[in-house]
């Protein structure tokens, strides 16, 4: 029916988990059904053949041919980041709980689960809610106007959709992060353009300017910007006057400004042997969490939420806490910046918390918060939690509850066992890829565990993400 690389016209008729568009192609027998990314039902889409199987296939969404009914069109210049940006909120919910509880059950096995669903938790804020954002620069630019690929060209925004040589310039807030950087972006650009430095050129792995990093304090109200460029052409680059442009453009809202230098080939803005230097301010900002205080560096892993992380942390919090008796040990793996152990720590001052995370940068990030907060009763270790589990054998049988908060693709088969092992009487499982999390879900069933309640927290509006948390519970 189809082949992989064929461009396809079709019409979205309903909505698959992970903000997938799905297409029903009536076959002799059935359907033959396509899966579209981030694509919506009521669409008509081109999009590119991905992966062809017998019974289905998998797409990449190309260009919104036609706009759903439900949409409704606003000033926000919509980006491949946020491709429902102009779907009423209303309806990006009805379709993220309808297919993840679906989904959840069918691979969990859990089929009552509508009956162990507590709550759909919305962000309080729809629009320029993100503490972090990167913007690409490209000599090959996308025209909005025209359609057309533009060469020679000085390109400051995100990737066209589909592509990763090409960036649309960023002409209008995206309505994700700072209004007032994104509304002056253009003119930050033309700035740029004007030292005749080159943009970066991906197909040719060369050039000057490669990206530029935001991140925001809503506490503060403040930005920490970071310029990545190449080397080549370094002692033609005016960084007193970038400076310069830069507080003329943002005023005393810019808490520091960095410049790292990068020069591999592959196109990302984080290098592990580059080198950073601050140009101006400092390097970090603060944010505040239901009262604590955290610094926020360039790299630091945080929740790009903030507002929202605040409802997703009390709730995971509540669950860990109600009927736990006040004593007892608990340990947060996959803790990062141990955010939520310091938490539980305000709420329950005679806990025995131990925080783990393999990133050492996040835990020498957590120590130093936790001695900000003056919260002394943590412990943090820099290791890989399954290596940690298996070197320290005396948690075993001693541990009140656990909260794990593990990356996309969800635990590790025997750190899960080892986990289990440890004999916890509840384990508070936060993730932000719910079908991962009912994989797990079921292997904690099959050892003993039950589930007791299920949230879902929507963390990222106007995208095909959703995180949950579940309280699971020893027979």
């Amino acid at each position: 029916m189809f082949h992989r690389g064929e461009l396809v016209t079709l019409t979205i008729d309903a909505y698959a988990f992970g903000g997938r568009g799905l297409v029903k192609i009536p076959t002799e027998n059935s359907h033959f059904i396509v899966f579209v990314d981030n694509a919506f039902p009521g669409q008509v889409v081109k999009a590119k053949i991905d992966v062809k199987r017998k019974h289905h296939a998998e797409a990449k969404l190309v260009e919104v041919i036609q706009r759903s009914p439900l949409e409704i069109i606003s000033g926000f210049q919509e980006i491949s980041g946020a491709p429902y940006i102009f779907v009423p909120q209303e309806e990006q919910h009805k379709e993220k709980l309808a297919s993840t509880l679906s989904t959840f059950s069918k691979i969990s096995g859990i089929n009552d689960i509508s009956m162990k669903f507590d709550e759909y938790i919305a962000s309080p804020t729809l629009y320029f809610y993100r503490n972090k954002m990167e913007y690409s620069f490209s000599s090959i630019a996308h025209d909005l106007d025209s359609g057309e690929e533009v060469d020679h060209a000085f390109a400051l925004g995100f990737k066209r959709r589909g592509t990763w040589w090409k960036v649309e310039n960023l002409d209008a807030p995206s309505g994700l992060f700072d209004k007032e950087w994104e509304e002056k972006l253009n003119l930050l650009r033309g700035f740029l353009s004007g030292t005749n430095l080159p943009a970066w050129h991906p197909p040719q792995k060369r050039g000057f300017f490669r990206h530029i990093i935001v991140r925001k304090s809503f506490l503060h109200n403040q930005l920490l910007v970071n310029l990545v460029t190449s080397s080549s052409g370094i002692k033609d680059f005016d960084r007193n006057a970038f400076v310069a442009k830069i507080l003329e453009l943002y005023g005393d809202r810019i808490a520091g400004i960095q410049h790292t230098i990068n020069d591999d080939i592959a196109d990302r803005s984080k290098i592990e042997n580059g080198q950073t230097n601050m140009l101006f301010g400092k390097p970090y900002l603060e944010e505040q969490i239901l009262g604590l205080i955290f610094q926020m560096r360039m790299e630091s892993f945080f929740q790009t939420n903030p507002a929202c992380a605040e409802l997703l942390y009390k709730k995971a919090i509540d669950y860990l806490l109600e009927d736990l008796p006040s004593n007892q040990e608990i340990l947060d793996l996959f803790c990062g910046t141990g955010t939520i152990a310091q938490l539980i720590a305000i709420r329950n001052p005679s806990a025995r918390i131990t925080g783990v995370d393999i990133v050492p940068e996040a835990i020498e990030d957590a120590k130093e918060n936790a001695r900000i907060n003056n919260l002394k009763h943590i412990n943090f270790y820099s290791a890989d939690v399954g290596k940690f589990l298996k070197e320290h054998p005396q948690y075993e049988g001693n541990i009140g509850a656990i909260i794990l908060d593990p990356p996309r693709a969800g635990i590790a088969p025997k750190t899960l066992q080892k986990t289990i092992a440890l004999g916890a009487n509840r384990i508070i499982y936060i993730s932000c890829n719910p079908s991962t999390q009912a994989r797990d879900a079921s292997t904690l069933i099959d050892s003993g565990y039950v589930l007791d309640r299920f949230c879902l927290v929507d963390q990222f509006p106007h995208t095909g993400h959703i995180e949950s948390i579940a309280k699971f519970i020893k027979k």
